[in-house]
């Protein structure tokens, strides 16, 4: 692509997630979710390919209805209480639309079949906008809408989503599919905490976001798409693998990695407003997530293939490892013991 025109798209996606973060308005917050979406379907598609090209046109018809959602759901506000204020969402109906909306965009279950298709037709960079860039101004919707916000229909749709996203994962062969169903296990963490504690829910998207950029960012290093290849990435880049392995330990929640704090405080929380059945559904429901995550671990470290297979080994490069990678891994893995400092921030 040409690098004018990706400085273009990229200043774009910039330009729509700061007006939609930064506004009180709903129409000002439809027009940075829609100039987003249009900022990255040239990057969705711009390997030509057939499968870019479908990928890029789902992507497009689920966001437009999503956002015609978005608008309808405001403008129904608007007709019964007069308000255009982003917090001052208060009538039911409204309130029921843009949970809906937002859960296409963010793809929580049963709004989900569009993710892992779009996610697999994209190249890995546009993936992790995909999975993280672009969730941030739909969470941040939701953190301003918190307080009117349908607890039921949210932790209903979180618990599904932890559940389905884990589910659907266990048999998957490409790395793409499996972050994409991470992705959607993770985001039911966040759905399910958000009108109890907005702050949590945003601190637990945060470090998602660090943990999955740094797994896009070492499988983008190592060109792997399928775990076939990272089977024999090994050979290759033994140091990329082994800090692969524990970031994604850290993606499953296991401590004493960053990925445990979040689930940690947000167990914590659901116990404090007396919700013990939901905390221990979605504990439990991780474990199946954790399987997979466990399966990539096992794939990118433990294995070597048979010597009967066709993949030819791949030759031992001392590429250094980019900075970006080293400083998302470390964060990835060692957040955990700064948790009380992290806290007193938030």
């Amino acid at each position: 692509m040409n690098p004018q025109a990706k400085l273009v798209f990229t200043a774009s996606l910039l330009l729509g997630t700061t007006i939609t973060i930064s506004s009180n308005h709903w129409i000002l917050a439809w027009t940075g979710l829609e100039i987003n979406t249009l900022a990255i379907l040239p990057l969705i598609s711009k390997s030509h390919h057939p499968r870019a090209i479908e990928a890029a046109t789902k992507y497009f018809l689920v966001q437009a209805a999503a956002s015609a959602l978005l608008l309808f759901s405001s403008m129904t506000n608007a007709w019964y209480t007069g308000q255009w204020d982003i917090t001052q969402l208060t009538h039911p109906t409204s309130c029921l639309i843009l949970t809906s909306a937002i859960a296409i965009k963010l793809g929580l279950v049963p709004f989900h079949f569009w993710f892992p298709e779009v996610l697999q037709g994209s190249p890995l960079t546009t993936g992790l906008l995909l999975s993280t860039a672009m969730k941030f101004p739909p969470i941040t919707l939701l953190f301003m809408t918190s307080q009117s916000l349908n607890s039921t229909l949210l932790t209903t749709m979180a618990v599904l989503s932890t559940a389905l996203g884990g589910w659907m994962g266990l048999n998957q062969t490409q790395t793409r599919k499996i972050l994409a169903f991470s992705s959607i296990s993770h985001l039911g963490w966040m759905a399910i905490i958000i009108t109890y504690s907005p702050k949590l829910a945003l601190l637990n998207f945060y470090l998602y976001t660090l943990m999955t950029a740094a797994v896009f960012l070492t499988m983008n290093s190592m060109k792997v798409l399928k775990l076939s290849t990272l089977m024999t990435s090994w050979t290759k880049s033994p140091a990329l693998s082994a800090t692969l392995l524990l970031t994604l330990l850290s993606l499953a929640g296991l401590p004493p990695l960053t990925g445990f704090l979040p689930k940690w405080l947000i167990i914590q929380e659901l116990t404090k407003q007396e919700m013990p059945l939901v905390a221990t559904a979605i504990s439990l429901l991780s474990l199946l997530s954790l399987f997979f995550y466990l399966r990539l671990a096992y794939c990118s470290t433990i294995t070597l293939p048979p010597h009967t297979t066709n993949h030819m080994k791949r030759w031992h490069t001392h590429k250094p490892v980019s900075t970006q990678i080293a400083i998302l891994t470390t964060l990835s893995i060692m957040l955990l013991p700064i948790s009380p400092i992290i806290l007193t921030i938030m």
